[in-house]
């Protein structure tokens, strides 16, 4: 019994670390970030966040997530699992 109560204590305090790790990583600048930062993205990795750079440099800044389609290979789910960790401020 007192094993299972420490760990019951250990996973809520692990659940409660995470969700407060989650809310303290502040969003990605998608129209600043260098490319290593870029690849931290969900479903971005060092080729992606390349593109992303080019696309910026050639046609301008985004404006929102679903402004990362116009990156090829970016579509509507990978924006989807990064829209709450970009932001697009100048």
């Amino acid at each position: 019994m007192k094993g299972l109560f420490a760990a019951l204590l250990f996973s809520a305090g692990i659940g409660g670390v995470s969700s407060v790790l989650a809310q303290d990583i502040a969003p990605i600048n998608v129209n600043s970030a260098d490319p290593e930062l870029l690849d931290e993205l969900p479903g971005i990795g060092p080729s992606r966040a390349e593109a992303i750079i080019e696309e910026r440099e050639a046609n301008g800044d985004f404006e929102n997530a679903d402004d990362l389609t116009r990156v090829s290979g970016i579509g509507p789910a990978t924006v989807d699992r990064m829209r709450d960790q970009v932001t697009f401020e100048d």
